[in-house]
């Protein structure tokens, strides 16, 4: 291929060298996450028909870029042409295009230095995008950086009627972080091959590079092992991946720039390996796969060189199917009581000093050995061991990560010990907390207290998609759009933390991804409509748009018994993780409040602010109007009944806001009955039904109590 670089190609990659020098750009459009500089022009470049592209590379003959190129020519034909209306060239007529002009000559010009031999911790995923009423320019320095430009030029695709343009921009952009994943929990609720490359794409669009893949739990063994068969056929209940299969995946993530990470959780979370080889139990009990959740204490026994042997095995099988140089164990939730209730694993502590300072037994030693001895495995294998904070501890290799999952304090402390470290705590985005809760976690603060060496073994973070509560028809609706938010966290400068404006693009980019085939909008939707039973749908999207699932694993202690049988086709599944509703009902309220704190006339009296009264008393009349409506239908499906009274609550909380409205208009202040009466109606709207609550409670107490 040619090994020219054009004039502008020199001077666009020369905008990196100026990067640091340079402020944060402030007019973000619908780009997320926000490169490190953009340049806004005024001209647009029109997408006409016949719309043609062209990549060059600037490598050696010699060098294969043969996976390089169908890379890149992927992500063009199947992400960025379709979002065009102007019909592309056949992809034989582009292929003969690309490789034989020698010459700049298409709309579209991509260039790239090198080849990536396989998508890998630490690649320059940098890369610049020049915008120009004549064409685009695509220049990176590695193959894996003209798939990041191209995601973020599939953002810049605007459209008015029929016809498609590009805004003028100049771009250059690179990560904060190298590490930027998703886990996705495939042992608790298997996840079918549509689902995992669904959410490659998705991963793809917001430059998310890393997908942790957690394969085993105590619910499930999800892969095919030919040397330990018994793994899968006893222990996946029939859901496995094929090693086929397996490697599909890792094609198609590398495509897209996303290394995978297996995790096969070890020593704890291990139940579902014990129906096929029970001689790794800690205790002569015979066990089948969990069907329940929760934390089930069971471990494999670490005392015994067997099941060092079967280790061997299986880790000599798994990580020759998965080439990344990292490999995760799990190593978390072991709380050691089986160990110390078998009298033949105490004595083996006490005989090799693995006590505490009172002499007790010290299960932790003990777990540290085994991870000893793993890491030593992996070492074998060419492999870095990666694992939750628990797996701290003296012995391990210094290029073990350790990923944090309990707090700060692990990540620090692993830091300050030499090790690279993972922050998930706060990222944690099946406790269905806001896209802002998560958005504001940082992995390295201002106020971090580590060296700047330590600061350097900080790599960025995983969002955590965990399973029990997920399914593989819902867990797009619990893992998009907020895990743009984390991810641009994990991408964007430190300094790129508007809420709002984080808000205003996470909206753009729900719909990107939807049109990308994510199913995070039409499940829920779906969802809905079967519950209705044939009845109008619109009084039951109402109720569930403001409502969202309890935080945390309340799930579990709120008098429904769920299991890995259990269906998730409540109302609370179809309910998002965030109500969009509800967020966008208490910024009304706090804007009306904090304008009306700046007037001293009745609020009528300013045209804006009247506006701002009836859109919320819009809302609030069709709240209230609703429970009429959607009653009939609760009422009709028995798995319904249940939510009926937070329709009662939605239409109390609408009339009780709109009396308050009203007291605001003509500037009176409550009197101490009426506030004490709605505080007391306000108490009682939070307690739950079905696992969900009402989320607009938190805004109406604002209104309640303002002063």
């Amino acid at each position: 291929m040619p090994r020219f670089l054009p004039l502008r190609s020199l001077l666009l990659l020369l905008l990196f060298c100026t990067t640091a020098l340079q402020a944060q750009p402030t007019d973000t459009r619908g780009l997320m996450p926000v490169p490190s500089q953009v340049a806004w022009g005024q001209g647009r470049y029109l997408v006409k028909p016949g719309f043609t592209w062209q990549v060059t590379t600037l490598a050696p003959a010699a060098t294969p870029s043969v996976a390089a190129d169908s890379a890149i020519t992927e992500a063009v034909n199947r992400f960025l042409l379709p979002a065009l209306s102007a019909a592309p060239p056949s992809a034989d007529a582009l292929r003969k295009a690309r490789l034989t002009s020698q010459v700049p000559a298409a709309n579209l010009m991509i260039q790239y230095g090198q080849a990536s031999p396989r998508v890998s911790l630490g690649d320059n995923e940098s890369y610049s995008l020049r915008v120009t009423p004549m064409g685009v320019a695509l220049n990176a320095p590695t193959h894996i950086g003209v798939l990041r430009g191209l995601a973020t030029l599939r953002q810049l695709v605007a459209h008015e009627k029929k016809s498609f343009w590009f805004p003028e921009v100049d771009i250059t952009d690179s990560p904060r972080f190298p590490w930027r994943g998703l886990l996705l929990d495939a042992a608790r609720h298997f996840m079918p091959l549509p689902v995992i490359k669904r959410n490659l794409d998705g991963m793809w669009a917001t430059k998310l590079n890393v997908l942790h893949w957690h394969l085993s739990d105590d619910q499930g063994f999800r892969v095919e092992s030919r040397a330990l068969p018994r793994l899968h056929t006893m222990g996946s209940e029939g859901q496995f991946y094929t090693q086929a299969q397996v490697r599909e995946v890792l094609a198609y993530a590398a495509r897209r720039g996303i290394r995978v990470i297996p995790e096969f959780d070890m020593p704890g979370h291990t139940t579902a390996w014990l129906p096929g080889y029970p001689e790794l139990a800690s205790n002569d009990s015979t066990y089948g796969v969990s069907p329940r959740w929760g934390v089930l204490n069971i471990a494999i026994d670490p005392t015994k060189e067997t099941t060092y042997q079967l280790m061997d095995q299986l880790l000599a099988e798994m990580t020759a199917l998965f080439p990344d140089p990292y490999f995760h164990i799990g190593g978390d939730e072991n709380d050691g009581r089986q160990w110390k209730r078998n009298p033949r694993i105490a004595q083996y502590m006490r005989d090799n000093k693995m006590v505490t300072d009172k002499g007790q037994v010290d299960k932790h030693a003990l777990q540290t050995y085994f991870n000893r001895r793993i890491a030593q495995m992996l070492t074998k294998y060419n492999k870095k061991m990666v694992g939750w904070d628990e797996i701290l501890g003296p012995g391990l290799p210094t290029d073990a990560v350790i990923q944090s999952w309990r707090g700060r304090k692990g990540l620090y402390e692993a830091a300050k010990e030499g090790h690279p470290t993972l922050l998930s705590n706060g990222y944690y985005i099946d406790l269905n907390f806001s896209a802002a809760t998560h958005y504001a976690v940082d992995p390295l603060p201002q106020d971090a207290p580590l060296s700047a060496e330590q600061k350097k073994l900080v790599l960025g973070g995983e969002a955590t998609m965990w399973a029990e509560f997920v399914d593989s028809v819902i867990v797009d609706s619990r893992i998009w759009p907020r895990a743009a938010a984390v991810a641009e966290r994990l991408w964007s400068s430190s300094t790129v933390t508007s809420v709002p404006d984080m808000y205003r693009r996470l909206a753009i980019v729900s719909q990107e991804l939807d049109a990308l085939g994510l199913q995070h909008k039409k499940a829920p939707e779906k969802l809905l409509a079967q519950l209705a039973q044939g009845q109008a749908v619109a009084p039951l999207r109402t109720l569930a748009s403001v409502l969202e699932p309890v935080k945390e694993y309340k799930r579990h202690f709120q008098g429904f018994k769920y299991t890995t049988q259990t269906p998730l086709n409540r109302l609370v599944d179809a309910a998002l993780p965030e109500s969009d509703a509800a967020r966008e009902f208490g910024v009304a309220v706090d804007a009306l409040l904090a304008r009306r704190s700046t007037l001293t006339a009745p609020l009528t009296t300013a045209a804006d602010t009247r506006t701002a009264l009836a859109t919320l008393r819009a809302t609030l009349l069709r709240w209230q109007a609703n429970d009429a409506l959607v009653q009939p239908v609760l009422n009709a499906n028995p798995t319904l009944t249940e939510y009926a009274p937070l329709s009662s609550q939605l239409k109390g909380l609408a009339t009780l806001s709109l009396e308050r409205l009203a007291q605001l208009e003509k500037k009176q202040a409550p009197t101490a009955a009426w506030q004490a009466a709605a505080l007391k109606q306000l108490d009682a709207a939070k307690a739950p039904a079905g696992q969900a609550e009402l989320a607009i409670v938190p805004a109406v107490r604002r209104l309640v109590e303002a002063k």
